[in-house]
């Protein structure tokens, strides 16, 4: 049998088994129809059509063009990219950093990188695939700790810390499929005393929670890389490692090929970057107000017999239960005009299938009604018997 035969065989029977499982994703496209509600993506405050951003991008590709069209080594970073940097470090308070192309990049050049064999990474069992997948490659040891548990860390850290190897803790600061959180303070208080170096993505937490948890409860000082996106609450496109140490950005500068052997990030969307921070900036007066809309919408979900957790996130998932019913409730809410994640397994646990809905800082009551009524309809036409 030829090479190409034995290789097809192999990934349909991959495929094959997927779609056994009731797990095969497919592609689907989304034209943005009027009047529908987009629980769906990440904008969570609404920026991604913001008028601000779109002016910053449009100027900037009038005079930049609208690629780096080249390695930020050879000639790709720019002016704009220097200013984004600037306006991070002003706005986060760590005085060292980098941008990244995509998240995902920026995770596994971190723990690909920093981590040697012989280091021990200590990462919550929920961390993000992209911080798995660096950590795997690096060859440390890697121990994950029950989820958002500082007494469960703080056994590992007792029991396999040493004082001849690197120790890592890594973690997010909101989890993108539980939309929960950590106690940062806690985490920062174990460093404090286990000595540490604290890897902290702020994914989802970023233009929601301002700069980041870590900046609101005070604890920034303490993380020694923080991870952050621009295409989620910024409203853009990228992402951005800072640090406490300008020896970082030195060491990716010259051993991350992710950052060397990449076009750059595009002038364009760096500018609305930079012009999103400054919008979360000017909106954060209002964050009290979608915090407490969050909080409703939850409440108003449980008091429907839905089993949501507690919380303040933007991110509030809704367990379902198998892949089949999880995909049936999604294809329910878009015969009611609403688009909401359904998320399956391996992206989430085995029987922890649930639809994830994402809010914005634009969504009020009428909002959280319809979901609701919404969600109620599903119930209902799912328990009712059968018409003979």
């Amino acid at each position: 049998m030829s090479a190409e035969r034995i290789l097809k065989n192999r990934i349909r029977a991959e495929l094959d088994g997927r779609a056994s499982a009731g797990l095969r994703r497919e592609l689907s496209l989304w034209e943005e129809p009027g009047g529908w509600l987009n629980l769906a993506d990440n904008d969570y405050l609404d920026l991604a059509r913001d008028p601000a951003l779109a002016k910053a991008a449009a100027e900037a590709a009038d005079r930049h063009g609208c690629s780096a069209s080249a390695s930020p080594l050879i000639s790709g970073y720019r002016a704009i990219h220097r200013e984004l940097e600037r306006e991070l470090f002003a706005w986060t308070g760590l005085p060292a950093g980098m941008l990244w192309n995509t998240g995902f990049s920026a995770n596994q050049a971190v723990l690909s990188g920093l981590p040697r064999k012989g280091d021990l990474v200590l990462a919550d069992r929920l961390v993000h695939h992209s911080m798995v997948r660096g950590i795997l490659q690096s060859g440390a040891r890697l121990i994950r700790f029950r989820h958002n548990d500082t007494d469960h860390l703080e056994a590992l850290l007792r029991q396999h810390g040493r004082a001849d190897r690197v120790v890592f803790v890594v973690t997010e600061s909101v989890f993108s499929m539980d939309g929960d959180s950590p106690d940062v303070r806690a985490l920062a208080d174990l460093r404090g005393r286990h000595g540490f170096f604290w890897i902290l993505d702020e994914a989802h937490a970023v233009g929601w929670h301002g700069a980041g948890l870590a900046v609101e409860t005070g604890v920034a000082g303490s993380v020694d890389l923080l991870v952050g996106t621009m295409g989620k609450g910024l409203g853009s496109h990228g992402a951005y490692t800072l640090f406490q140490d300008e020896t970082l950005r030195e060491y990716f500068v010259n051993f991350a090929g992710e950052f060397i052997y990449s076009t750059y990030l595009s002038p364009l969307v760096a500018a609305a970057a930079l012009a999103g921070i400054r919008r979360a900036r000017e909106l954060a007066p209002q964050q009290t107000t979608w915090i407490t809309e969050t909080r409703r919408l939850r409440e108003q979900l449980m008091e429907g017999g839905f089993a949501v957790p507690d919380g303040d996130s933007p991110i509030i998932p809704v367990p379902i239960g198998g892949s089949a019913e999880v995909m049936a409730a999604a294809e329910f809410l878009r015969t009611h005009q609403i688009l909401a994640g359904a998320i399956r397994p391996p992206t989430v646990p085995a029987g922890e299938s649930r639809l994830r809905l994402s809010w914005k800082r634009t969504y009020g009551e009428p909002e959280r009604n319809r979901l609701a009524e919404a969600l109620l309809a599903w119930r209902e036409s799912v328990s009712a018997p059968a018409t003979p």
